[in-house]
């Protein structure tokens, strides 16, 4: 219509001139301004039938005689009129394509840009789109085996959801960048559907932080023009943009979450509870772990949803051992493909993610982050950075809730101490040390006696190390540090990996104190104003590299309140020691005898060993005391208690209950080896002689089971046993 319009107005215009007979003079520039303007608008075609049109009306108007010239000067311009127009021309289509273009792609940025979710803009692409004009539009991420289908528009329902690593879109998806094929059937790795008029198609990276996330693919029945390709690569380039900073917008957020919700947490269980709450919805995930190292075992310090009953893991196995040796991520698409999955858990879980967390002067992290879902999953670098800042920031609330609770476990412990027995409360400082000490799973407590250090806890160790005396020379030899260390309280650590601990060692506790099995050592001496009151050992049995710094640090905060107890401790012993002391002959007591048989009586039913108990009565002492005065009954005994103590092995605790009356305890003793030693005693005491008086004594003797099974029964037996002696007119009566 406008060209009709064009050509009457240029008519109507060159009548005009020929009518006011301004012909000869601007009659052919008439034409010829008409010409050029056709032509450089639109084209040959218009523009040649102009210039023959115009000739024509030259030659009728103006007549012949100038014909020829004006045919030279119209296709003149012609010419020039079509070669400048060709590029006035391109240059429109090219602006009208492009603002058309622009317009479609800014309109469907400002409708991405409402929303708030990577999913929600990814599914929400092909929409718009196919809207604004485009057929076959759809998106696809990367997925175990292949490029899923996460959604389209104008695709055959029969089209296939997951798509081959060897095609267009995978191959898009591996390099990150854009895959273009104007003619699809010159490339073997195009996938046809039946019946498909496709002939081009266009695959585009969408990145989040460099990553390529998934792959926006259009196809088309006919070629995408150079201005169209560059715009859409653009446009993919805008909405990766979009991406990423919706990303980093929301770590930020759920990092301030996660901070926020961690500061109000008051214990470890706490803090790691919120943590797995936090990142298993954030992560769309189904489990999720916190594990803490406790000697060889990984255990749970809290779990979150999902339904696999996993709160403890044996040393060395699974991904969570293994990112405690190495103290890097371990990331598994399908776990069940994993050489260090965990066997019975391999076809629970699909994609596995083990997380190290470190906390304050650790070498290896013993704090591991463990999360799954069922299906297999690709680890998205975006993710990856969300664990490892938030694995930062967990580790930081952890410091300070662990620090919290080794506080309150060690105020806990002295208020316990003040009541406890004073063997519950040796026991108890192992117990906690070995709970609170990173890296250990067993241990021993050696208490200063006078000049010599015994056993008095352990923790996976034989009960019989109990019997054994050290000398401080003996201990500072197995300390294997300076003198000064030694008298100052500082921990050291001894390795397998380079030392030979059987070197500290002697023959007798080698096998019991399971020197070859240890790897490694840390050992504490707990001093109190300049002297070394106990020294606690710590071992671990697996790992040579058990103890750090770490457990170095926990050992010096352990030290000084351990010291101040094991003072205290000592001070009471003392006390307790001379109410349970008989105070002429330095033996124990009734009120001792009364506790012990309870203490070992409970012994022997734990570990199944037998009890020997003797009761005596002395014959002959009241003549001595009669005959030669209360001072030599005193002083007989006092020979009694001595050739008692020269007599007794390792294990048994005599008593004098007072007057003539004496006790053995026989620990791991049964009935036949109560009477033998029944016998020895009774020889001991009938060597005594005071001024040319004698001494006899009768012995009842009686052994748990065999006899009784609690203490009242088997203390009437034994003084039953005792009389019968007595009236039999023998020394021991067993039977």
């Amino acid at each position: 219509m406008r060209i009709f319009l064009g050509l009457l107005a240029s008519l109507l215009g060159f009548v005009a001139v020929h009518l006011f007979r301004w012909g000869d003079q601007y009659g052919l520039p008439w034409l010829m301004v008409i010409v050029a303007i056709l032509t450089s608008l639109y084209g040959r075609g218009w523009g040649g039938l102009a210039a023959v049109l115009a000739l024509a009306l030259d030659g009728w108007l103006g007549g012949a005689r100038h014909l020829g010239w004006s045919a030279v000067l119209l296709g003149i311009t012609f010419v020039i009129a079509d070669l400048i127009g060709r590029d006035l021309r391109r240059a429109y289509l090219r602006q009208q394509e492009t603002a058309a273009q622009l317009s479609l792609l800014v309109a469907a940025l400002e409708e991405l840009s409402g929303l708030g979710s990577q999913v929600a803009i990814l599914r929400a692409l092909p929409e718009l789109l196919g809207r604004h004009g485009e057929g076959h539009v759809s998106v696809w991420q990367p997925q175990p085996g292949g490029m899923g289908l996460v959604s389209a528009v104008g695709l055959d329902p029969s089209a296939p959801s997951l798509l081959p690593e060897r095609g267009v879109v995978a191959r898009c998806a591996r390099q990150g960048q854009r895959v273009y094929l104007g003619d699809v059937r010159q490339d073997s790795d195009y996938i046809a559907l039946p019946n498909s008029n496709i002939q081009s198609e266009l695959a585009l990276p969408l990145l989040e932080r460099g990553q390529v996330i998934a792959v926006l693919n259009l196809e088309r029945p006919g070629p995408f023009s150079p201005r169209e390709l560059e715009g859409f690569e653009h446009f993919a380039q805008a909405v990766s943009t979009q991406l990423t900073q919706l990303s980093e917008r929301g770590e930020l957020q759920f990092l301030n979450q996660l901070s926020t919700s961690l500061d109000s947490a008051t214990t470890p269980v706490g803090v790691a509870e919120r943590a797995l709450a936090l990142l298993v919805g954030a992560l769309g995930l189904e489990q999720g772990w916190l594990w803490m190292q406790q000697g060889t075992r990984m255990v749970a310090l809290a779990v979150y949803g999902g339904e696999t009953p996993l709160t403890e893991i044996p040393y060395a196995q699974g991904l969570v051992w293994e990112v405690y040796h190495t103290g890097r991520p371990t990331y598994a698409q399908d776990y069940s493909e994993n050489p260090r999955a965990i066997p019975e858990f391999r076809q629970a879980f699909g994609g596995v993610v083990a997380h190290p967390v470190f906390l304050s002067n650790q070498e290896r992290p013993r704090v591991v982050l463990s999360l799954q879902q069922k299906s297999p999953r690709m680890w998205r670098e975006a993710e990856q950075d969300l664990l490892a800042a938030a694995c930062r920031t967990l580790g930081l609330a952890l410091d300070g809730a662990l620090a919290a609770q080794q506080r309150d476990e060690l105020i806990a412990l002295s208020h316990e101490a003040a009541e406890a027995p004073v063997e519950e409360v040796y026991r108890k400082i192992l117990e906690t040390a070995v709970r609170l000490v990173p890296g250990a799973e067993a241990g021993s407590l050696l208490v200063r006696e006078g000049a010599t250090f015994r056993f008095k806890a352990l923790l996976g160790f034989d009960p019989s190390l109990k019997s054994h005396v050290f000398s401080e020379a003996e201990q500072f030899h197995w300390y294997a540090g300076s003198a000064q260390d030694w008298y100052r309280g500082e921990p050291r650590v001894l390795s397998s990996a380079h030392t030979d601990l059987k070197q500290f060692s002697n023959e007798e506790i080698l096998v019991s104190g399971r020197i070859e099995e240890i790897a490694s050592n840390l050992a504490l001496p707990v001093v109190y104003r300049g002297e070394v009151l106990a020294i606690l050992y710590l071992d671990n049995l697996h790992d040579p590299a058990a103890f750090g710094e770490d457990s170095l640090t926990v050992a010096r905060f352990f030290a000084t309140p351990i010291a101040a107890l094991l003072h205290e401790v000592r001070y009471r012993g003392l006390l307790e020691r001379a109410a349970a002391t008989d105070a002429l002959t330095g033996l124990l007591n009734r009120r001792a005898f009364d506790h012990r048989l309870e203490e070992e009586l409970g012994r022997a039913q734990r570990y199944g060993h037998p009890l020997g108990l003797l009761v005596m009565d002395l014959r002959g002492f009241k003549r001595i005391n009669d005959s030669l005065g209360h001072a030599k009954g005193d002083e007989a005994l006092v020979r009694v208690a001595e050739v008692l103590e020269r007599s007794k092995r390792d294990g048994d605790v005599l008593f004098r209950w007072g007057g003539d009356e004496f006790a053995v305890l026989l620990s791991n003793t049964n009935l036949a080896g109560a009477t033998a030693a029944a016998q020895r005693y009774a020889a001991a005491i009938e060597s005594v002689c005071m001024e040319g008086l004698a001494l006899g004594v009768n012995i009842g003797a009686a052994a748990y089971p065999a006899d009784a099974k609690d203490g009242d029964t088997l203390l009437q037996r034994a003084d039953q046993r005792m009389y019968q002696a007595k009236s039999s007119g023998v020394s021991v009566m067993a039977l």
